[in-house]
């Protein structure tokens, strides 16, 4: 799949920044098969491409990505629409970690469940005054995917990390600046000018160095994804088939409070 190919994301090339935009505004930009796969190859094609230096993620207004799609998770079908799980992370997980090129995530609004996980594959991120952030796979019977087992620990320390999985909490963008989620909060209108300044400096510098540096900080930060993300999607698969998941995504659907058996 080519980026011409895209029904669910908008890619862009501006000088050396790849800009990719998440476009289902109607479901807030909530992922179904398709759109994991166009993640995929969107984060493929900007790791081949030699003119990308940097890539923005961002959504199209009102949200960043409200999830998954919840009325296609009634079907109880393991994620990303494949019947058979591997013990490999997701495959647009493993696009985005295995991204060579400095990303940037611009959050323009809630970014929750694996919405929130894509702005953790980022290296940076950047907040709109109207993002939200919540771990919400607890509350539907779940575990998180790869990118909050893996990063989010030390992005905003591991007692801080137990919080937000936990719960399911949802917090808006001047907690997620106050633990370190975020670098900046910025008005509005000002994300994807503040987003695009930051990407252009970036890609100012040596191309290599670039990837070097980045692959040093994964490196000597976070360490290897694959054993965690292996694990993750072997159980997510495990849980997808129990009754307190379909009674989370039930109770979501009619907004009322979910009655858990641990069945």
């Amino acid at each position: 799949m080519t980026p011409s190919e895209f029904t669910c994301l908008l890619y862009e090339l501006r000088g050396h920044v790849a800009v990719v935009s998440l476009n289902r505004p109607e479901r807030r930009n909530a992922l179904n098969p398709r759109a994991y796969a166009e993640i995929e190859a969107a984060f493929r094609a900007a790791a081949r491409d030699d003119e990308v230096r940097c890539v923005v993620v961002t959504g199209v207004d009102p949200a960043f990505c409200a999830g998954e799609d919840v009325k296609e998770m009634m079907t109880g079908e393991p994620r990303h629409g494949r019947k058979v799980v591997r013990p490999t992370p997701t495959p647009a997980a493993m696009a985005a970690i295995e991204c060579d090129k400095p990303v940037i995530a611009a959050v323009n609004g809630v970014a929750v469940g694996w919405g929130m996980e894509l702005s953790l594959y980022a290296d940076i991120r950047i907040a709109s005054e109207h993002a939200k952030f919540a771990e919400l796979f607890i509350k539907r019977g779940l575990i998180s995917d790869v990118g909050s087992l893996w990063k989010l620990p030390a992005i905003v320390g591991p007692a801080k990390a137990a919080e937000l999985l936990f719960t399911g909490d949802m917090i808006d963008a001047q907690e997620a600046l106050r633990i370190g989620l975020v670098s900046y909060v910025v008005p509005h209108a000002e994300l994807m000018p503040r987003a695009m300044a930051l990407a252009e400096r970036i890609a100012a510098n040596p191309p290599l160095a670039l990837r070097y540096m980045k692959e040093g900080l994964r490196r000597g930060t976070y360490g290897d994804p694959t054993e965690i993300g292996g694990w993750a999607i072997d159980t997510i698969y495990k849980l997808f088939q129990t009754e307190d998941h379909r009674e989370g995504v039930r109770a979501f659907l009619e907004k009322r409070t979910p009655n858990f058996t641990g069945r």
